[in-house]
């Protein structure tokens, strides 16, 4: 029997169809695409606020003269003796009822170791006055005062009564 022709290369067509379909497929590995994912957006931080401080007063007494009882005044025995001194507040502080004037050295004269400072503003004179009495024994006598602020701090210029006691 004879086959015609386009009947066989129909049937060689459907058998290579066949045999392509029958065949094992290959997997094909494709590595991972990178994916360019965007930053995520930048956090504000936030900043501290500056904080500006004010610079505090500095404490200073300048010493100027001696108003009365110039150092060596000879007095009397148990004599009393009103001392003045004229100061500066030099410093940049106002003074107030919490400044003291402190005994440091020498003989207390009869008054309590702590004396209200007058108060005085920055960059003014004032007139600092103790009532002090002479004692009964003859010598040359000293009492040093110091200016004491709130803190506690000492500062400025030591004032001091020095006197001859007969």
């Amino acid at each position: 029997m004879l086959i015609p022709a386009l009947m066989i290369m129909a049937l060689s067509m459907t058998a290579c169809q066949v045999e392509e379909s029958a065949l094992p497929t290959e997997t094909i590995f494709l590595p991972p695409t990178l994916v360019d994912t965007p930053s995520p957006p930048p956090v504000p931080t936030a900043t501290a606020p500056r904080i500006t401080v004010t610079p505090s007063c500095t404490d200073n007494l300048t010493f100027l003269e001696d108003v009365t009882i110039p150092d060596g005044t000879v007095v009397e025995a148990g004599a009393t003796l009103d001392k003045r001194w004229l100061i500066m507040n030099s410093g940049t502080c106002n003074w107030d009822q919490d400044y003291q004037l402190v005994h440091v050295s020498g003989s207390e004269l009869g008054v309590s170791a702590s004396q209200a400072l007058f108060p005085a503003r920055s960059d003014t004179e004032a007139e600092i006055s103790i009532v002090f009495t002479a004692p009964d024994e003859p010598g040359t006598i000293l009492s040093a005062w110091q200016a004491v602020n709130p803190e506690g701090d000492f500062f400025g210029d030591t004032i001091f009564i020095e006197v001859v006691v007969e």
